[in-house]
């Protein structure tokens, strides 16, 4: 029953724009995807779904929204006529060179559309991808290649003299990687088959000890990239879509601003069930997406990280 709710939902939620009140994303095809994967049911889904629609507009097929729409029905269209595996082949490669685009909300909304077997969904994720591209300045490195992401962004941090702040997330990195010292570490991150684990569960020590809005993304980004890599044609590309990601997210945490070394307070044991039960009662879309992503990491890997991030999240 509340798979049908869901299709439902994602489709009806097809006709808002992807962005609200000064380019703030939608989130509300990604949190209902991940409500419906915690448990929710279909009555859940419709009251998330009539809160969130209040602060939302439509897609517009004039002005600033014709050029969303365009892509949409483009994006459709060449589903419909390729396949999903063939698009994804083919337009993946290029989007993962920014795919840092709305703070990672293209990567994310595009994953979760996947996840949730929706092609109209895919193809409003791959149209505000595309929107909001962000390609980052990928200069070779001038420092020793480092295999660990803890003092490869230590090293990068401590070479940022100028102070993030001000702005949207994506506006705040785009600022962080024209930072000497970015270009200097931002591509000395090895990629090998360990990488996008590393990253994640980095990410999620970091959330867990700072509860920062920023890295919360890298958690909820480091989930979607892993979903969307073996949709990538080759190794190739596969290796180059982690470079663009690694300097994203290294983006992302010069934009955090956040002490790389804190410590997480006091773990209060919070199960899994528990944790789910608490986001499938919140009306915090981000809280909602990083308990999800944050246990579909822990069953991927392992270890605790991941349930410790949902943790700090539930508990505001």
């Amino acid at each position: 029953m509340s798979e049908a709710v869901l299709r439902e939902l994602l489709t009806t939620g097809l006709r808002y724009a992807p962005e609200y009140t000064g380019a703030l994303s939608n989130h509300l095809p990604m949190a209902l995807v991940a409500l419906h994967r915690l448990g929710a049911d279909g009555e859940r889904l419709r009251v998330f779904f009539d809160d969130y629609t209040r602060r939302l507009s439509l897609v517009g097929r004039q002005g600033a929204g014709q050029g969303f729409a365009e892509l949409q029905d483009g994006f459709a269209a060449r589903l419909g006529a390729e396949g999903t595996e063939a698009c994804l082949h083919a337009v993946l490669p290029g989007l993962m060179e920014g795919v840092g685009a709305a703070a990672f909300h293209g990567l994310i909304r595009t994953a979760y559309a996947l996840d949730a077997g929706h092609a109209g969904e895919l193809a409003a994720g791959l149209s505000y991808w595309t929107q909001r591209h962000l390609p980052l300045p990928a200069p070779e490195p001038a420092v020793p290649p480092q295999r660990d992401p803890a003092p490869w962004l230590q090293a990068l941090n401590a070479e940022i003299v100028v102070r993030i702040e001000g702005g949207l997330i994506f506006e705040r990195m785009r600022e962080a990687a024209r930072q000497v010292g970015f270009e200097r570490h931002a591509n000395a991150l090895e990629i090998d088959a360990g990488t996008l684990q590393r990253l994640a569960e980095f990410a999620a020590g970091r959330y867990a000890a700072t509860r920062d809005f920023t890295v919360l993304h890298l958690v909820t980004s480091a989930h979607a990239m892993r979903l969307l890599l073996p949709r990538l044609p080759d190794d190739a590309a596969r290796r180059a879509a982690l470079r663009a990601y690694a300097r994203a997210y290294a983006a992302g945490v010069v934009a955090s601003g956040v002490v790389l070394d804190a410590t997480e307070p006091h773990d209060a044991g919070l199960s899994w069930a528990e944790l789910e039960e608490r986001a499938r009662r919140s009306s915090d879309d981000h809280v909602i997406k990083l308990v999800y992503s944050a246990r579909e990491e822990a069953r991927a890997y392992g270890g605790d990280a991941h349930r410790r991030a949902a943790q700090r999240a539930v508990q505001g």
